[in-house]
């Protein structure tokens, strides 16, 4: 190599060498400093974008756990609230059952009707009265039992709960049906009477009829219209439980995709700390000696002023 003062080879070469270690090496402290692989889609354009996909099903789906949650907390409402309409049905079904018996006198059986009485009203008490975050779930939102409003009213579509990322994961809960046999006066004899009084009035002191169990033939074919009921509230559980159940299974399996979701993309976009740990000491020594090095580049024109001796 030819001797210069105007261009010295080694220092220019030396230079273009430091340039690219500092570079190198402010990339390693990046990652290292955001625990990133990719800080930006200059270092990984592909790996970005399929990070970012990624990403957002992972949300999606964090938000999906979250609405199976309160979509479970609905219908455990739903379903709480019939649970409890069962043991005031099976209380009925007791006093019409006593009703019956030919010992009891017209003055036992006036005690007896005026607890069924009661227990009715509770029954309409509690379908009015039933909600959830404020939203009614089985009558209008003044508490009319008209089987027309609420969240499961009987002319009411269903709720319809967003299981997932996509517009295609929903799951639509609808006992429309089921809660129209439940209102039907064949279904639920004098208790329907109750539902139709506290309809035209909502907030009035109705009974329920004033004489479903009062006679023994009465309250023998209350005990008809009892079972009927026990079985259309039964149904109706089934659904919500089943509903629930499903729920679960639902949640179980967002889980299980989001975990892997959320390792698919820490494996782009996650720095390996001890990959960047170890190019970050290459780096810095190469810089190190490659200033050493630029160091001695610079004193070779010198050399030449002593062949001008």
């Amino acid at each position: 190599m030819a001797l210069s003062i105007h261009t010295n080879y080694s220092a220019l070469t030396t230079n273009t060498s430091l340039n690219k270690f500092n570079s190198a090496l402010a990339t390693n402290q990046q990652r290292l400093g955001t625990g990133l692989r990719i800080n930006s889609a200059a270092d990984d354009a592909a790996g970005l974008q399929i990070a970012t996909r990624l990403n957002a099903q992972s949300r999606g789906m964090a938000v999906a756990m979250r609405n199976t949650g309160d979509a479970t907390s609905m219908l455990q409402t739903a379903e709480g609230a019939f649970s409890e309409m069962t043991d005031i049905v099976q209380r009925m079904k007791d006093l019409a059952t006593q009703s019956a018996n030919g010992t009891n006198s017209a003055d036992d059986r006036t005690s007896l009707q005026g607890e069924y009485d009661e227990l009715a009203k509770e029954l309409a008490n509690i379908l009015g009265n039933t909600s959830y975050a404020g939203e009614k779930l089985f009558a209008s939102a003044t508490g009319v039992i008209d089987g027309a409003a609420g969240k499961f009213g009987s002319t009411a579509a269903g709720v319809t709960f967003q299981i997932g990322g996509t517009t295609a994961e929903k799951m639509t809960v609808n006992v429309s049906g089921k809660f129209t046999t439940l209102l039907s006066a064949t279904g639920l004899g004098g208790i329907s009477t109750v539902f139709t009084a506290l309809a035209a009035a909502p907030t009035a002191d109705v009974s329920a009829g004033g004489g479903e169990i009062k006679t023994a033939a009465l309250a023998n074919t209350e005990i008809d219209n009892l079972t009927t009921a026990l079985n259309a509230i039964g149904s109706m559980r089934a659904t919500f439980g089943a509903s629930i159940n499903r729920l679960n299974h639902v949640n179980n399996n967002l889980a299980n995709m989001k975990d892997n979701t959320e390792m698919a993309k820490g494996r782009i976009m996650d720095a390996d700390f001890a990959i960047e740990s170890a190019n970050m000491s290459k780096n810095s020594m190469l810089m190190q000696s490659g200033i050493s090095m630029l160091k001695q580049a610079g004193q070779m024109p010198g050399m030449v002023m002593s062949l001008l001796g």
